[in-house]
């Protein structure tokens, strides 16, 4: 059983990928944990991997793949895995369907979490952050308790500039821009399933796995 997951930023598709992986007993695959581990290890890949990165440019196709293919080997990941973060282009998926494909396996489904801008906006545009400890609030759904400092050690919060409304609604159209062709390609080949983002941490989740564990996708 293999998922990919999908959704702007902010659409919660990190804890649903993780929520839902944990549900299934699948290995959660994220390419930042990966690129982390890799750093973090000092591997020649992960030395590669650091200077795009510290650079502020987007890592290479070819390395991204390697590292992802390499894990999708490992032995803990032979029942199947939930992919967060990748494929991010036709190029990544077309490999990702070649390697999988040697071995008799393939994607089973695609997961994407639907979320409106103006509810992508809220999320986005409310946050706050600690420069000290790097708490996270949000003005709307966990504000601190006296607003602008950070409730755990008192430090005068901060907006990131990706953060702001602005910034969230180019990075809105940048992920469009470059999803849409993905998007097209896994509908295409009838595995993406379109599941409402809005509510809860739970409904949502309950959502995706409802629509993970009916008809023919039981039985494979």
């Amino acid at each position: 059983m293999y998922i990919i997951f999908l959704g702007v930023p902010g659409a919660g598709k990190g804890t649903q990928a993780t929520e839902v992986a944990e549900k299934l007993k699948l290995v959660y695959i994220a390419t930042g944990d990966l690129f982390r581990q890799a750093i973090g290890g000092e591997t020649e890949l992960g030395m590669r991997v650091k200077s795009y990165v510290e650079a502020g440019k987007l890592v290479p196709d070819e390395i991204t793949i390697k590292m992802v293919l390499d894990r999708l080997s490992a032995p803990d990941a032979g029942r199947g895995a939930i992919l967060d973060g990748f494929p991010r282009s036709i190029k990544q998926a077309e490999a990702l369907d070649e390697a999988l494909g040697k071995e008799s396996k393939a994607i089973d489904k695609v997961i994407l979490i639907k979320v409106s801008e103006e509810e992508l906006l809220k999320r986005l545009g409310g946050r706050w952050t600690c420069p000290s400890c790097q708490t996270l609030y949000h003005e709307v759904s966990s504000p601190p308790k006296v607003w602008g400092k950070c409730d755990r050690c008192g430090a005068r919060l901060y907006q990131r500039r990706d953060d702001a409304p602005q910034i969230v609604k180019r990075r809105l159209r940048v992920y469009f821009a470059q999803t849409a062709a993905l998007i097209d390609y896994y509908e295409k080949q009838g595995k993406l399933i379109e599941v409402d983002g809005k509510g809860e941490v739970a409904e949502v989740s309950e959502r995706i796995t409802q629509a993970l564990t009916q008809g023919e996708f039981v039985a494979r």
